[in-house]
């Protein structure tokens, strides 16, 4: 008996019929089914939503640690609204943020001829955006509480201003890999953005959350489900690592 076609004929027996205790049971059962079988269609959506966002947030490193970082040693007239500002970007509307996006990359925007629209890349974009500025003001704060704690030392030792930066950044890795843990976290749970550029075309921007989006509304639980246990689980595996790494950070500062 096909996973999928048993999944596809039940859906459609339960959107017409209505749900039931039994129903959902029956999902819940034919979900795990799915995990276990390695369900190609099931398969093909994590290994693109794993793609798209750990890119992403390899991008928001890249950008948001060292600027973090700057601002957390460099001190400059402005610097107070160059904080604020960026902690305000935290809080950046996942749809604003697409809709930006989606007019710089159509066809008529300013990005248009790179033809990235409507793929990957464009998801990859919206997410880096989000999650840059996350990453660039929890960095900031790591590296200003060390450089408090070092600056003295630091100019004793004739360290100019990008020496340290690096210097803080290094010193401040096991920290800021559960920043970027963080990141990935929000990432991957990120729907509105990437539904916007992405267009949730099937087998190619077809990601976790715009899956679970569609099937439910299709009423095609199982898979729906499927895809929820697996990005549910990957959050506890963010957030358990994130706990060692902060214990282990916390070790290491005092060792």
């Amino acid at each position: 008996m096909h996973v999928d076609v048993v999944k596809r004929g039940y859906s459609r027996q339960a959107a017409s019929d209505g749900w039931s205790m039994q129903d959902f049971g029956a999902s819940f059962g034919l979900a795990f089914q799915l995990i276990a079988s390695g369900d190609d269609a099931l398969s093909e959506i994590v290994a693109l939503s794993l793609r798209v966002s750990l890119t992403a947030v390899a991008i928001a490193c890249v950008l948001g640690l060292p600027l973090g970082a700057m601002l957390g040693v460099v001190r400059f007239r402005g610097r107070s609204a160059v904080v604020i500002l960026l902690n305000s970007l935290m809080g950046l509307p996942p749809v604003v943020v697409g809709l930006l996006i989606y007019l710089a990359l159509s066809h008529a925007g300013p990005l248009g001829p790179l033809g990235l629209l409507y793929t990957p890349t464009a998801m990859m974009i919206a997410q880096a955006v989000l999650v840059t500025p996350i990453l660039a003001a929890l960095t900031r704060q790591v590296v200003e509480d060390l450089h408090r704690e070092y600056d003295e030392q630091l100019r004793s030792l004739g360290v100019g201003r990008l020496e340290t930066v690096w210097t803080l950044l290094w010193d401040a890795r096991y920290s800021l890999l559960t920043v970027a843990l963080a990141g990935f976290g929000r990432a991957i749970a990120e729907v509105g953005a990437v539904i916007i550029v992405g267009g949730n075309i099937n087998h190619v921007t077809r990601v976790m959350t715009t899956a679970i989006a569609l099937e439910t509304s299709k009423g095609d639980l199982a898979l729906a489900l499927a895809l929820g246990i697996i990005l549910v689980s990957l959050a506890i595996a963010v957030n358990a690592a994130v706990m060692v790494l902060g214990g282990t950070s916390g070790r290491m500062s005092h060792a």
